[in-house]
């Protein structure tokens, strides 16, 4: 399988393999209107294997999205065919509007333009919790 390399854009390395069509819907890298490719599965001698997503333009991605999906991911924007910068994504400690509440009593709920916030409140595990009711967050939605 030959995929070409990007001119300028951006490739997010290192997604543990399977969850690389999660970010992309998250992401919302299906409206956009450039060359995107998913790579499922590629052999990495640290990970044995993982996802690539390379995206053929300059964006601005969402560090939440991908630090709660996976926070393992590196983000290379790459300029000129160069890799000019590299970034670690870690545990975002705030969620805003990433995921939804699931408790039907929490504010959220009745008060529509109100923000889905959610706080880390255990890095081991990756548990949030909604920040008006604490319910905990169902994991990857």
């Amino acid at each position: 399988m030959n995929i070409d390399s990007i001119k300028n854009g951006i490739v997010i390395d290192h997604i543990t393999a399977g969850k690389g069509m999660e970010l992309y819907r998250l992401l919302s890298l299906g409206d956009l209107d450039c060359t995107v490719a998913l790579i499922k599965n590629v052999g990495s001698k640290k990970m044995g294997k993982k996802d690539i997503i390379k995206i053929d333009a300059d964006i601005d991605l969402s560090m939440d999205i991908l630090g709660y999906v996976d926070p393992n991911v590196t983000v290379n924007v790459i300029r000129e065919g160069k890799n000019v910068e590299k970034r670690r994504i870690g545990l975002p400690e705030r969620l805003t509007d990433v995921i939804k509440c699931k408790n039907p009593r929490c504010i959220t709920t009745t008060e529509q333009e109100l923000s889905h916030v959610f706080v880390l409140t255990d890095k081991k595990a990756h548990v949030y919790r909604c920040l008006y009711c604490e319910a905990k967050a169902d994991g990857n939605e």
